[in-house]
């Protein structure tokens, strides 16, 4: 799983790499300047000291430093002093001819040679420095105009190779390539331990929220940004416990409002529901009120219902809600509830199933709302099968636990909503009314929820659209070990019964 740890890990891992790169890109560049201005001052100064002595040895012999008895030439004692210069050494007359070559001139090409001449031909300042391609290869001079030894002279340059860019990038790619890994499994290490110390109070802060798991956690508070100026963590967790503080009273005045207003209705919805049923068996009441006073009081069933549900999830939110844990033998207790569907099942046409074990399966469990929760299970089942269809609880084990699995040929769930079953006031059908064919207030599931996990237990659900919908619950058990299946009655919703499936 990709972290925030990791990510300011990696940038800064890659930040560091850039950052040497640059800085080896940018040594390599001052360096090579510094190189080529160092060659170039060296070669002012080889060049100057060769000027300065033809200028000298022309005041000492009056000009004649050029013997032409063989052709032009340096005389021979002043042609000594210049040999011993190092590197390239070219002296020329005004006409470009050449007085002296040094052997490393010689044994350029003769067309280098022819290059090298015109190029010194074409000084006009007293210094010039250039960089011309003899014999396929750079090469940098320096020349200086000779204006004191005579006409014979004209001008002189001494030169070497040029520095070669190729060299300092191979010498720097070397470099990097000893170096960087280094530095890299270095940036990795460093910058793991500084985002571990600068994300641990992040860290706290999400396990704080994530301890934070319904409306009973909110009065929970991070640690206070200390200082009358703190840093960002500070600020943040400032900003989450004003959040939470919110949230807190919020949630209190709804659960408030909620229990206040379901422990009110209760006595009138009685009153009410009274009156409607004593109505209905007076035979002064007159035969064309019936229907509308048996609408009355199925609206008032199912108002009581809502209202009763509401005040179990207030009391719940609350922590109110205790549950009173005795011995429950699982199998007797859904062959119980199987009676109660099969009268259900028998009104809408649908087949209701009960595979037990042969032995019982003893929970520590408040029976009542064991009951409940696979009546809410069970009511659910046939609401949502059409007509001719069936539905099956069974009962399962292991050493651990006891599973009770509620599975129909029902409608289904399409899978974007099967994440939201246990939301309360949510219902598959949206489209239809709640006082329609499928009657219901969408806070069975809520509540059978709260009943698995209050007993140390979960309940899940799959579901496939047009295929039917498997609900199963596990809670915890000790010391049980699974038996055989037996097949009880079924009712097939037109009041014949027949043997149930073997599993």
């Amino acid at each position: 799983m990709r972290s925030f740890r990791s990510t300011l890990t990696l940038w800064y891992t890659v930040a560091l790499a850039a950052a040497v790169l640059a800085f080896g890109l940018t040594v390599t560049v001052l360096q090579r300047r510094a190189s080529e201005a160092a060659q170039q001052e060296r070669l002012g100064r080889l060049t100057g000291r060769v000027a300065n002595l033809l200028a000298t040895r022309a005041i000492d012999g009056r000009g004649a430093i050029v013997d032409k008895t063989f052709g032009p030439t340096l005389r021979v004692d002043v042609l000594d002093q210049v040999a011993v210069t190092p590197g390239f050494v070219l002296v020329v007359g005004p006409t470009a001819l050449a007085l002296f070559g040094s052997p490393e001139v010689k044994h350029l090409p003769q067309s280098a040679q022819d290059t090298l001449r015109a190029r010194i031909a074409g000084v006009r300042a007293d210094r010039e420095t250039f960089t011309i391609k003899l014999d396929a290869s750079d090469y940098r001079f320096v020349a200086d105009r000779v204006r004191h030894a005579g006409p014979d002279i004209f001008a002189v340059t001494v030169g070497e190779e040029a520095l070669d860019p190729q060299v300092a990038l191979e010498r720097l790619g070397t470099s990097l390539l000893i170096v960087v890994p280094i530095i890299l499994v270095f940036a990795v290490l460093v910058g793991w331990l500084l985002a571990n110390r600068a994300l641990r109070p992040v860290g706290r802060m999400i396990d704080e929220l994530e301890a934070i798991t319904d409306g009973r956690s909110l009065h929970r508070r991070f640690p206070a940004g200390g200082g009358p100026d703190p840093d960002e963590l500070g600020r943040l967790a400032n900003a989450l416990n004003s959040l939470l503080a919110r949230l807190e009273t919020s949630f209190a005045a709804m659960r408030r409002f909620v229990a206040d207003a379901s422990h009110e209705l209760k006595t009138p919805l009685t009153v009410m529901r009274a009156g409607v049923e004593r109505a209905l068996t007076d035979e002064k009441t007159s035969p064309d009120a019936l229907v509308p006073l048996e609408e009355t009081l199925v609206g008032v069933r199912h108002m009581t219902e809502l209202v009763e549900s509401l005040l179990t999830l207030a009391r719940v939110d609350e922590g109110r809600m205790e549950l009173h844990t005795v011995p429950v033998d699982l199998g007797d207790l859904l062959a119980e509830a199987l009676e109660t569907a099969q009268i259900l099942g028998e009104q809408a046409g649908v087949a209701v199933t009960l595979e037990t074990l042969s032995e019982p399966v003893v929970v520590d469990a408040d029976r009542g709302r064991i009951r409940q929760l696979v009546m809410n299970l069970v009511t659910n089942a046939v609401k949502y099968t059409p007509a001719a269809g069936q539905v099956w609880l069974s009962l399962t084990t292991t050493n651990e636990a006891a599973t009770i699995t509620v599975r129909d040929t029902g409608i289904g769930i399409a899978p974007g909503d099967v994440g939201r079953v246990f939301d309360r006031f949510w219902r598959a059908d949206l489209a239809r009314s709640r006082t329609g064919e499928r009657p219901g207030i969408g806070l069975g599931l809520s509540i059978s929820k709260w009943i698995a996990e209050a007993h140390g237990g979960s309940i899940g659900v799959t579901s496939r659209p047009g295929r039917g919908t498997t609900f199963t619950v596990t809670l915890p058990r000790r010391g049980a070990r699974p038996g055989q299946w037996v097949n009880l009655p079924v009712s097939t919703g037109s009041g014949h019964e027949k043997p149930g499936p073997v599993a």
